[in-house]
């Protein structure tokens, strides 16, 4: 996870946007939630819990592969055709993960928030100071872009391993 000391800087300047669709505090959101924060703390626990969500999925996608008449009779190529499938899921979060950050991202870089007062879809837009701006930026640049690149080169091992697995499934 992120470094626990870190807090949010104030930002004291006159702001419409309500406090949670703010771009520093969604940021300070993804921090504290559980799943968004795995690629925050660095590779290790990023790697540690796609891993463990590959091992929980696997038993499912053995029984899954066990029922194919071909592959029931072919021990080898079963275990390959089984982790090959279980490892959707880890390119499922992966995918997921990157959803929410670039979306944070976008909120970030951009030099005006779009916002809702009420929740009925009253759509506002308001332009952000140049503090505001140059805070964002240093944020997006420095904290998000990191693990934007975590996710980038998790994703890109993960479809590697997926296609090395498929090949060697049809290669046997």
């Amino acid at each position: 996870m992120a470094d626990p000391g870190f807090r949010l800087p104030v930002q004291d300047t006159p702001c419409p946007v309500p406090p949670e669709q703010r771009p520093l505090e969604e940021y300070g959101q993804m921090l504290r939630s559980w799943f968004f924060a795995w690629p925050a703390g660095g590779s290790l626990p990023l790697i540690r819990s796609l891993a463990l969500s590959w091992l929980l999925v696997l038993p499912v996608a053995l029984v899954v592969a066990g029922g194919s008449f071909t592959l029931r009779h072919e021990p080898l190529r079963l275990a390959i055709a089984a982790a090959t499938a279980a490892g959707l899921l880890p390119l499922l979060l992966l995918s997921r993960q990157w959803l929410g950050w670039a979306y944070v991202r976008k909120r970030l870089v951009a030099e005006t928030v779009e916002y809702e007062e009420s929740g009925w879809y009253d759509g506002q837009v308001w332009e952000k100071p140049i503090a505001w701006r140059q805070q964002d930026l240093l944020v997006a640049r420095f904290q998000v872009d990191p693990v934007m690149q975590r996710l980038r080169v998790g994703a890109a091992s993960a479809a590697v391993l997926l296609l090395a697995g498929a090949g060697l499934c049809q290669a046997l």
